[in-house]
């Protein structure tokens, strides 16, 4: 049977790839995506590979998402041909985005940001 925290961690999860796949632009998910210096400074065909490489990943395991929610991944892009780690992260505010969000269980309440940085800056 499942918990009801289950259930609501699926749907958080199912709204996450939502915003994730459509890259922030479905409305039905409001949201923003925003990066650390480092990824912005990379020239603009890096930044198209990364935001493919977001967009299609579906790695996802108990070891890299262990409650099951979808916030979070890493991908590997080339930078002057090396490998390159970037991580990316949702998390959930308030409506102002002023905070966390307080109900993280009322999925209809939450903005998501996405932030896109490499490890180095965590």
């Amino acid at each position: 049977m499942t918990s009801v925290q289950e259930t609501i961690n699926a749907e958080i999860a199912r709204q996450n790839d939502e915003f994730r796949r459509s890259y922030g632009q479905t409305p039905r998910v409001p949201g923003q995506i925003v990066m650390t210096q480092g990824v912005a400074a990379f020239d603009a065909l890096v930044l198209m590979n990364i935001q493919s490489a977001i967009i299609l990943f579906n790695a996802f395991s108990n070891d890299n998402d262990p409650y099951g929610l979808h916030d979070f991944g890493e991908i590997t892009v080339k930078v002057s041909g090396v490998d390159t780690k970037v991580w990316f992260k949702i998390d959930l505010y308030d409506v102002n985005y002023d905070a966390g969000s307080e109900k993280s269980d009322d999925t209809a309440l939450p903005r998501r940001v996405m932030t896109i940085l490499l490890p180095s800056e965590y």
